[in-house]
């Protein structure tokens, strides 16, 4: 039997798509489409946070803005909506980590455990008790099939691409999800909302983490880890004396702006920025910008997702998501990896993920790991 565009061999009629709705446009655009193909499409929408409590507002509705926006979507698209209490798993595999990862010193990315836990891990399980044959999602990346099975690419649009976010994918997991918007520049997704008159057409992207709605880290770790705000020294590589500061939470690596040094006896008077950050004496390390250059880095917690190998083997890596790749090399190792750049990185954050692509275009993702923090 052929196969339907999203690669099943059923006819859309008969291919059950659950579409994770997020009250955002992308996400109502990709049911909008394939209900459109006619594709029997379910909407689902998860409860990850009590929205009262993130911005401040007593009394204010727990499900918030955007899931009342998924809601209005599915019944302009007529398809059945559904909103799942993941808030207790949500607690405690992002926002809890999220908060610890902060404690040791480390810059987390909360979307990526959200991502691998509560979205990819929990919400496939019960896709599968609702009969789907996939799980829809509104990201821009793509999957394509390749000789060995589906394999994770950018999204078409660099400016949207969200590979980065999405490197702990499992094999399995990339069996069953789909990305309609993959191959869409972001233009074309709100002309796509506005054609079909999608209540949210106009809605804006969101710019904040969704459970940050200020932006504001340090406040959400303080309510979350009381005891990881607390004051320590700024000092220089020399180990002088240099600063305080009111906790560790409000630094990450390549910092410069927010130091508020005096003066410097002792020291160079060039730009200082944070090389280290020790949360066993709750210090901030600070130096001139060479000293922030890695030429080598550990991952821990490796998804692997390309061909196997031996030794090591030419890459392209990201270690931020707003980075452009960079050449380097990656040995494996029991789940662990080494990541050898071609020339000195600048700014490489413990906790942050390092993003792994194919050497020759850039395009395929490999898989990725965490960064891991250098012993002081």
């Amino acid at each position: 039997m052929v196969r339907n565009s999203l690669d099943i061999e059923k006819a859309p009629g008969d291919t059950r798509v659950v579409v994770a709705m997020s009250g955002g446009v992308d996400s109502s655009v990709a049911a909008a489409l394939l209900k459109e193909q006619g594709y029997d499409v379910v909407g689902v929408t998860l409860q990850l946070y009590d929205h009262g409590v993130a911005i401040g507002k007593k009394g204010a509705c727990c499900a918030g803005q955007d899931i009342q926006d998924a809601r209005q979507v599915a019944q302009r698209l007529a398809i059945p909506h559904y909103v799942l209490d993941y808030e207790s798993r949500f607690r405690t595999e992002v926002m809890d980590s999220f908060a610890d990862a902060y404690a040791r010193g480390e810059t987390p990315v909360p979307c990526i455990a959200c991502n691998r836990t509560v979205k990819f891990r929990d919400l496939l399980k019960t896709v599968r008790e609702l009969g789907a044959e996939a799980l829809a999602t509104g990201h821009y990346v793509q999957r394509v099939r390749g000789e060995a099975g589906p394999e994770l690419h950018r999204g078409a649009d660099p400016a949207r691409d969200q590979s980065y976010f999405l490197f702990g994918t499992t094999k399995d997991q990339l069996d069953y999800l789909r990305f309609p918007l993959g191959h869409l520049p972001k233009s074309e997704t709100r002309a796509l909302a506005e054609r079909f008159d999608l209540p949210v057409a106009e809605k804006p992207d969101s710019q904040d983490i969704c459970f940050v709605p200020g932006g504001n880290y340090a406040a959400v770790v303080q309510k979350l880890r009381p005891e990881a705000v607390e004051p320590g020294e700024i000092v220089d590589l020399q180990g002088r004396v240099v600063g305080c500061h009111e906790g560790i939470v409000h630094f990450t690596v390549g910092q410069r702006r927010g130091l508020a040094l005096g003066d410097r006896d002792g020291t160079d008077n060039d730009p200082l920025y944070v090389v280290r950050l020790d949360p066993e004496t709750r210090r901030v390390v600070v130096g001139p910008r060479a000293a922030l250059g890695r030429i080598e880095m550990a991952l821990y917690d490796l998804n692997w997702i390309g061909p196997a190998f031996e030794g090591a083997m030419p890459v392209q890596v990201r270690v931020r998501s707003s980075q452009a790749l960079r050449p380097a090399e990656i040995e494996l190792s029991d789940g662990d990896a080494l990541v050898r750049f071609a020339e000195p990185e600048i700014g490489v954050s413990p906790g942050q993920a390092c993003v792994v692509y194919d050497a020759m275009t850039g395009s395929r993702v490999l898989g990725g790991g965490f960064i891991r923090r250098m012993s002081s």
